[in-house]
């Protein structure tokens, strides 16, 4: 056989099905409509990851507008209620002011009286004073004041303020105020000036 002949059997070794060529690996070459389709997948996967994305950056910026409109409201409803507060404070005592100022207007026209004339007795003084003392003291009862008795009570530091000591009178007022020298007070149910007492020792 001369060189030129080909062999039968390496003629039959050579052909076959195109679509069996394979790599070398072993595995099959994807053909060109596979590729195609693998890219169109690939395509279809990036857009909904660039669809999703959108979405979700539309989202983010929708909740930062309504984070900055929600700080925005607090910012103003904090500002308005210090505002308030300060205008209360400024003017809680308006109305016990108001009902106070006809006991001013006694008081002068009183010192007026005290002053123009001459033959006013002590007893009417006396008396003109007690009837403005009880006009305030009514007012003040009714913007919620309250006396605290403390005489005879045992000695109780949540309301009472000692000044000193002194032996007992009777074994029974041992711990307990034996004299008021100034009298405490309630605002409703709370202390607003402690009663100065004496202790029985």
């Amino acid at each position: 056989m001369t060189p030129q002949e080909n062999n039968p059997q390496d003629l039959e070794n050579t052909t076959g099905n195109p679509e069996d060529v394979s790599t070398e690996n072993g595995l099959p070459v994807p053909t060109v409509e596979e590729l195609t389709l693998q890219i169109s997948e690939l395509e279809t996967q990036i857009a909904q990851l660039y669809e999703k994305v959108q979405t979700q950056e539309t989202e983010l910026a929708e909740q930062k507008d309504k984070y900055l409109r929600l700080y925005a409201d607090f910012e103003n409803f904090r500002k308005r209620a210090a505002k308030e507060r300060i205008e209360l404070i400024q003017s809680a005592n308006e109305g016990l002011i108001r009902n106070i100022l006809p006991v001013v207007d006694d008081f002068e026209r009183s010192l007026k009286a005290l002053t123009d004339n001459k033959n006013l007795t002590v007893e009417s003084a006396k008396e003109g004073s007690q009837l403005i003392f009880n006009k305030l003291y009514k007012t003040l009862e009714q913007a919620g004041l309250k006396p605290m008795n403390a005489q005879g009570k045992n000695f109780d530091m949540e309301l009472h303020e000692s000044i000193t000591q002194i032996p007992a009178p009777t074994e029974d007022l041992k711990g307990k105020v034996v004299d008021e020298v100034e009298k405490g007070y309630f605002l409703h149910d709370k202390v607003v000036r402690f009663a100065k007492v004496v202790i029985g020792s």
